[in-house]
């Protein structure tokens, strides 16, 4: 595992650019552009697994920003993480527009964590609320997925697998689900390939966001009704209409070919 005084010194003097090598730049002009110098794209895998949120990415997976996230991943560069969140932070604002998000990072698995000493997504996530306060979004992070079962590593494995492998494998933290109402959520991930992952946690936080809602549902049943009887029958306005889930998802960089939305 990495020490503090390795991540500090990764902080302050980089070592190389994190997608050319370049000396002393934590991402050099070039690599950078190519990490947010385009719009973020809405993507799509293909097949696209059911259950998928909307999509966003700021970039395709390939050259420099491969380079920059597998450097952030599995090489703890750590300094990474701020262009990465910005461009993240890009990729939120197309897919939600205006107004408060609440960003939840897909989990890491917990030997994956401790292999590399920090979860990337999660690392990620808060940079990029930082960045999309700093522009004026109301923006907060909330871990509140959980791995409830182990899963097979995801090299190596197609889409198919992929799915089955994951399914049923994430939770949404007990207590937590109250977090998930009021505003717009976007599923958080440095990397889309397949979109099992992303699909694995809309599941369950559309799952936990329905049991939260049926509890909150009951509770105002027997609220209304015990006001209806001690105003003898006058039972008040009707509650507003739903409006959708409000779930999206939005990754640093998606497999090239995912970009490709508008297939035949």
């Amino acid at each position: 595992m990495r020490g503090w005084w390795q991540d500090l010194t990764d902080l302050v003097l980089p070592a190389e650019c994190g997608g050319c090598g370049r000396p002393r730049a934590v991402l050099c002009p070039e690599c950078r552009a190519a990490l947010t110098g385009a719009a973020p794209c809405r993507v799509r895998p293909e097949p696209e697994p059911s259950g998928l949120p909307v999509v966003h990415a700021a970039a395709p997976y390939e050259d420099a920003v491969r380079a920059a996230l597998i450097a952030h991943k599995e090489r703890g560069a750590l300094a990474l993480a701020g262009p990465l969140g910005t461009a993240l932070a890009g990729a939120v604002r197309a897919g939600v527009g205006e107004g408060p998000v609440l960003l939840v990072p897909v989990p890491s698995a917990r030997r994956a964590v401790r292999a590399r000493g920090h979860d990337p997504a999660r690392r990620i996530a808060l940079a990029a609320a930082g960045a999309l306060r700093r522009t004026g979004t109301p923006a907060r992070v909330a871990g509140v997925l959980r791995q409830r079962r182990a899963v097979a590593d995801q090299s190596g494995l197609d889409s198919r697998q992929r799915l089955d492998n994951l399914a049923g494998a994430l939770v949404v933290a007990a207590g937590s689900d109250r977090l998930l109402g009021g505003g717009a959520v976007v599923l958080v991930d440095d990397l889309m390939t397949t979109g099992a992952s992303l699909a694995e946690a809309a599941r369950a936080v559309r799952a936990a966001r329905d049991a939260w809602a049926l509890v909150s549902a009951e509770c105002g049943a027997e609220s209304r009704a015990k006001e209806a009887v001690r105003t003898r029958g006058v039972t008040g306005r009707a509650g507003s209409a739903g409006v959708g889930d409000g779930l999206r998802a939005a990754v640093v960089a998606a497999a090239p070919d995912s970009f490709q939305i508008n297939r035949n």
